[in-house]
């Protein structure tokens, strides 16, 4: 039996997915799809399966949230203009404020299979804070594809 031992970084391809944004409760980027940037699979040789990782930062009232919303589109053509949702998920709570309020840290993770996925991708979400006008949060997002039919560059 061979065993080949190499480091998860020759096996992984980390891109990131979608730019910096900020959302304040009831205001700006507050339940508003942030549209990622489109990845080129090919040139990741093709990967089969990823994680969408989303880590954010909010400020949070006791009991108020931060949920988020989140879909992969796939393509052909490099400016997706053909594009279909190739999976989503509805909103979920992924931050809940402590007692008195505070700030809460994290990273939102899900598994995606890209089989079948033409040869763009682009991750889109959407933060959705519940309390109005006080709380904020910052979010950004990468994606780590795996799988592919040969090591990523």
């Amino acid at each position: 039996m061979t065993t080949q031992i190499r480091s998860i970084g020759e096996l992984i391809a980390v891109r990131r997915a979608a730019a910096n944004t900020a959302a304040t409760a009831g205001g700006s980027g507050d339940n508003t799809e942030v549209v990622g940037v489109i990845l080129d699979r090919a040139a990741l040789g093709f990967p089969q399966s990823a994680v969408v990782a989303i880590p954010y930062t909010a400020t949070l009232a006791a009991g108020a949230t931060l949920a988020i919303a989140w879909d992969i589109d796939e393509g052909n053509n490099s400016g997706l203009s053909d594009a279909d949702v190739l999976t989503s998920a509805a909103a979920a709570v992924v931050a809940t404020g402590p007692a008195g309020g505070g700030t809460v840290t994290g990273t939102f993770e899900a598994n995606v299979s890209l089989a079948g996925a033409g040869r763009y991708v682009r991750l889109n979400f959407t933060p959705n804070l519940s309390a109005a006008n006080t709380d904020t949060a910052a979010l950004s997002a990468v994606i780590v594809f795996g799988g592919s039919d040969r090591l990523p560059a």
